[in-house]
């Protein structure tokens, strides 16, 4: 009678339900765009300008994910070991975390570069079993946190290891995945900032987890790292080949060597590196000495006395900022750089960071330690991007990669030492950095001539082959 017929009364229905399952879809993709339209744009940046092609877009990715999970430990041990007691009784505990975990390592450390040198075709199964011990250890810290056990220490001590067996191998790596057109300074700028990136953005997340609870953040690494142990396995399998590889000796020349280092550098496949190298090796120690040491002595001294006005994890919250600022416009500096001068470049950043040193020292003060850290952080990004330059100009390429390991291996020991003198020392800001300028002022003045001979005649080393 309204002229409406059974048919269309299906087709209406049938409309309808379609309108609904269209807007489900909408919405379906609405809340899906933000996460797939990041993804992808994580993933054309990490891919450009041939990475993608090469594999290094998969390795930056992957260093992201390590920066990640590495943050998400951190943060939990901070609040366990250093925040959640008072501050003599956290110099005890975090003096008993060194013992337990960083004199151990300065012995194993040494011996974490050879070692990996003797699995060249199994590269990307060492960089997944660094990750899978990460995440199974996240999971035994998470359980000692809960219970106070001291299985905290030993397992700390396994994820250090662990992150630098990852350090060196990913070292080795790069030089395997360069896009054609690239240097490796500035693969090793794009790796490194994409590491800092995803600490920057994994570090509130921690905090965040950290709420819920003193394990969750450790819950939250093991995820990550799970993820990591699979993409490792993605990589591209020319990481694993090691045609034409030898072993490096970090030393300037052979008659710098002792006598019987002398008589193996005669052995075939055994090369030494150029005096530029082992003298821009020394500069760097000495910032990575100054940084172990500010992030002890800084930590208990901003906790004793805060910065005007603020709390003490405010305080730690400002310098830690300003550092890791620092070090991604280090970063991106160095990556722009290039392979410029790159002894040049590590006397004159070495010699500010001695500079900021000495003025906030004298001068102590909050907005001077915060330009302090920056600084810092700054000249350690580009005095690396620096060396790692130098090694690909002056080591031959066949130990390149080890000498990528040893020098890794090497700044982790300073980093150690300087950390080490951090913890005992007094909670004076102006004796405190005037030490932290003593580290810098004998890396660099015992490097410094050598440096500008090596910058003055253009200096190549001569590999030793028998």
């Amino acid at each position: 009678m309204n002229g409406v017929t059974a048919a269309d009364k299906v087709e209406g229905r049938g409309g309808g339900s379609g309108r609904v399952g269209g807007a489900v879809r909408s919405v379906g993709r609405a809340l899906h765009l933000p996460v797939t339209g990041t993804a992808r744009g994580i993933r054309r940046v990490t891919h450009a300008h041939g990475a993608g092609e090469s594999g290094l877009g998969k390795l930056i990715e992957l260093h992201a994910v390590n920066g990640a999970g590495d943050v998400m430990i951190t943060v939990a041990l901070a609040s366990t070991v250093f925040f959640s007691v008072p501050t003599d009784e956290a110099r005890g505990r975090v003096a008993l975390y060194l013992a337990i975990t960083m004199a151990p390592f300065t012995v194993l450390a040494p011996v974490i570069g050879p070692l990996l040198d003797r699995l060249p075709h199994g590269r990307r199964a060492a960089m997944a079993g660094a990750m899978l011990a990460r995440a199974l250890l996240a999971l035994v810290i998470s359980g000692a946190v809960a219970s106070g056990s001291l299985e905290l220490y030993p397992a700390a001590l396994g994820v250090l290891v662990a992150s630098k067996a990852y350090g060196v191998v990913r070292s080795a790596v790069v030089p395997r995945l360069l896009p054609s057109g690239f240097s490796l300074v500035k693969a090793n700028s794009r790796v490194t900032l994409a590491g800092l990136l995803a600490t920057g953005a994994a570090a509130p997340v921690a905090a965040g987890l950290h709420t819920i609870g003193d394990p969750w953040p450790l819950y939250g690494a093991f995820v990550i790292f799970v993820g990591g142990t699979v993409l490792s396995f993605s990589l591209p399998p020319t990481v694993d080949s090691a045609k034409g590889e030898g072993r490096a000796l970090l030393a300037a020349d052979e008659e710098s060597l002792p006598g019987a280092c002398r008589a193996r550098t005669r052995r075939p496949g055994l090369r030494t590196v150029g005096p530029a190298v082992t003298h821009a090796l020394g500069a760097n120690a000495g910032l990575r000495c100054l940084s172990g040491f500010l992030i002890f002595f800084l930590a208990f001294l901003l906790r004793e006395h805060p910065l005007t006005g603020e709390s003490a994890a405010v305080s730690l919250g400002v310098v830690g900022v300003a550092a890791g600022t620092g070090n991604a416009l280090g970063t991106a500096v160095g990556a722009w750089l290039k392979s410029r001068a790159p002894e040049i470049i590590i006397v004159t950043v070495v010699a500010v960071v001695l500079g900021a040193a000495v003025i906030a020292a004298v001068f102590f003060g909050a907005f001077l330690v915060a330009c302090l850290a920056a600084v810092a952080g700054f000249a350690q990004a580009l005095a690396k991007l620096a060396l790692d330059a130098l090694i690909q100009r002056d080591v031959p390429e066949a130990v390149r990669t080890s000498a990528f390991a040893r020098s890794e291996t090497l700044l982790q020991m300073a980093w150690v030492l300087g950390g080490a003198v951090g913890i005992v020392m007094p909670l004076n800001g102006t004796v405190g950095l005037l030490v932290g300028a003593a580290f810098v002022a004998v890396g660099w003045l015992s490097t410094l001539r050598g440096l500008l001979a090596s910058a003055r005649h253009g200096t190549r080393a001569r590999a030793q082959v028998a």
